[in-house]
């Protein structure tokens, strides 16, 4: 039950953190106007359907106009909202994904749009102004991690492992079309196979107007079941391969050497399981010997090499000779372990806080052809990245650590090169915001749906829009930020569109204008009209340089603490830091948040208390009065200067508007407002 206890208080402090970083933002405004979106697709758990397309768009603001292409039927305009008969609609078209808006691409100053965000869930209406969206994320993402630690105890073992994907099945009837695959024939046995010796080639199905149906990416090593140009019909198997091992191919023809293996120092012998032999497997060690198999052609020339990583098992023996793609090594890959929420809860802190996980995969920098070579240092070996430009990237990784590519491969930006979590920020600084967007989604959503809970995808978009609100100043250009310093997204925007106003002045000319200082274009237009008018040279200039920065991920804790208010931040946790900071800067809270008027006791400005609703002007009407009425001016008079007297009273600390009174005719008596 102890643990009960913790988790509930881990759950607990991962609502509260949520909580602080969202809570200032609602819904303040109908439209940004932005142009951009993120795509929003079916998801599959292997061939399965897991959540449709249809519930991924639901209750979101289409990107675009989508039309029948048979019927030219308007399905749904552009900034419409998907509705239940809509999305169906949508899903029966076939389309693969669709764009809509969303928090992430908001481009309102502070909170979001009512387009941006879409749907009330609670009312399956548009969703109002003043809405306190960010508290609604915040416990939507929250409170299911309480439900989660309570179901620790059901699950969990081997049960619950998730099925691992062996095999592809065409969804489609087609022809099959394989891409950059590197296939080669391979004599298994009494029969011949084809293997892909790519790691990120693809196989398709295409129509027979060559229109791509589907396509999947090929596991190296994988035995494709159908050659180029076969026809397949729907449900056949195109694809095969053993999950729970990384095979080690040789890419060229040629007689097997060994470098570095030496029994009890790199690898041991072990009794080989189904036959009476032994095999050799490579040993964690330390020192200045990396294993290889290296194949020779007769002349004894270098045709390809292989580095194997510890707990690989030698399937080959010096001075064999080998075919094209026949298995040289192979590695059992880790079993990963249950897909249990003791894991889930830390694993959704740890994308939230984005932090960088243990021993993170090295991704590649630059896109291009992979060249694997011997580091000088110890235990080290360098992947160099060759783009078709030219330009050499260097990755140095451990030597034992497990490779996904091979020389020769051509890699993406952002791919993986060796095993392991993919670190977040490197993310970020490589692929960019949409990368990070969609694997932060789905890594949130993964944990949940392992326990069979549902949140809908814009609460976990309006956290990670928080945490991607502040910009690193790289380069400031003439606007007044330093190098280096950080700020909120929208003063950077803001300042960046204010220099775009302005010009440098280059050559003054016969003008008052000083050179290399800012001017408005008005300012310059005017002076070289007087100039030119009295028969001097006009003032030359070129445009404002703007900032240039890079955007940062902030996990939640320190996007709360670095809010733009203090007492806020003073209010989550470190207050004494936070407070120390605040003076030193000498911080002025605008307090456009919910927490911080709480603390001075104001109305909060979400709800019925949003700004734009405190502005409304009421004006009394007056009832028409039965012509007996015999009731005193005077006396109307003194209410209305008490009504007032009290309206202002209570405008100032609260910002409630005050009650105005026009000239009101009562009992034929005209009683003014100044009366």
């Amino acid at each position: 039950l102890a643990d009960t206890a913790l988790k509930t208080a881990d759950s607990g402090y991962l609502t509260r953190k949520l909580y602080d970083v969202a809570q200032g933002v609602v819904v303040m405004e109908y439209d940004c106007g932005t142009k951009r979106g993120v795509p929003k697709r079916a998801i599959y758990k292997g061939e399965e359907i897991d959540v449709p397309l249809r519930e991924a768009i639901l209750g979101r603001t289409s990107r675009h106009t989508i039309i029948n292409p048979i019927t030219d039927q308007m399905i749904v305009r552009e900034n419409e909202l998907i509705t239940h008969d809509v999305a169906l609609k949508i899903e029966a078209l076939g389309i693969d994904a669709v764009q809509v808006r969303s928090p992430l691409s908001c481009d309102t100053a502070r909170g979001v749009c009512m387009l941006c965000y879409g749907m009330d869930m609670s009312t399956s209406q548009r969703v109002e102004e003043g809405m306190a969206v960010g508290t609604i994320a915040a416990q939507s993402i929250g409170e299911p991690g309480t439900q989660l630690t309570m179901r620790t105890f059901h699950t969990g073992g081997v049960a619950s492992r998730g099925l691992v994907d062996t095999s592809y099945k065409a969804n489609h009837s087609g022809i099959v079309e394989l891409r950059d695959c590197n296939q080669v024939s391979v004599t298994v046995g009494d029969r011949e196979i084809l293997t892909a010796l790519k790691r990120n080639g693809e196989i398709a199905i295409i129509d027979d107007k060559g229109r791509e149906l589907e396509k999947y990416k090929i596991p190296y090593g994988a035995e494709i079941k159908h050659g180029v140009g076969d026809k397949v019909k729907k449900g056949t198997v195109i694809v095969e391969w053993d999950p729970h091992r990384i095979p080690i191919l040789a890419e060229k023809a040629g007689t097997v050497r060994f470098k570095d293996i030496e029994i009890g120092e790199t690898v041991r012998e072990e009794a080989a399981r189904g036959s009476d032999g032994t095999e050799l497997i490579v040993i964690e060690h330390t020192g200045e010997k990396h294993p290889q198999i290296i194949i020779e052609d007769a002349n004894g020339t270098i045709l390809d090499f292989h580095h194997l990583p510890a707990k690989a098992r030698i399937e080959v023996a010096e001075g064999d000779g080998v075919q094209a793609g026949q298995m040289l090594a192979r590695q059992p890959k880790e079993v990963k372990g249950s897909a249990d929420i003791v894991g889930g809860l830390p694993r959704v802190t740890e994308i939230f806080e984005a932090r960088t996980p243990k021993d993170p995969a090295e991704m590649a920098e630059i896109t291009g052809r992979v060249e694997l070579h011997s580091d000088k240092r110890k235990g080290k070996m360098t992947i160099r990245v060759i783009s078709d430009s030219g330009i050499e990237k260097d990755h140095h990784v451990p030597s034992d650590k497990q490779l996904l590519v091979h020389a020769g491969d051509y890699v993406q930006a952002g791919d993986p090169l060796t095993e392991g979590p993919l670190d977040p920020k490197d993310i970020l600084r490589i692929k960019g915001e949409d990368a990070l967007w969609t694997y932060m989604i789905d890594e949130v959503q993964n944990v949940y749906r392992a326990q069979g809970v549902v949140i809908n995808d814009k609460h976990i978009e309006l956290i990670i829009s928080q945490m991607l609100r502040k910009v690193k100043v790289e380069a400031p250009g003439d606007t007044d930020f330093l190098p280096q310093e950080v700020v909120d997204k929208v003063m950077f925007h803001r300042k960046n569109e204010e220099v775009a106003k302005l010009v440098r002045i280059t050559e003054p000319g016969g003008t008052d204008l000083v050179a290399d200082r800012l001017y408005a274009r008005r300012e310059v237009r005017e002076a070289n009209a007087r100039a030119e008018a009295e028969g001097r040279e006009g003032a030359k200039g070129k445009k404002a340089r703007p900032a240039t920065g890079r955007t940062l991920l902030l996990g939640i804790t320190k996007a709360a603490l670095s809010s733009e208010s203090f007492l806020s931040g003073a209010s989550f946790q470190e207050s004494t830091k936070v407070l120390t900071e605040a003076a030193l800067r000498g911080a002025m809270d605008t307090l456009v948040g919910l927490k911080e008027n709480v603390l001075l006791g104001h109305l909060i400005p979400a709800g019925t208390g949003f700004r734009p609703y405190q502005d409304i002007r009421v004006k009394l009407l007056a009832e028409p009065v039965s012509d007996g009425f015999d009731g005193d001016a005077a006396m109307m008079a003194e209410a209305t200067r008490a009504a007032e007297a009290l309206g202002a009273d209570r405008h100032e600390p609260l910002g409630v508007p005050q009650v105005q009174l026009k000239d009101v005719v009562v009992g034929g008596t005209n009683v003014g407002a100044d009366n």
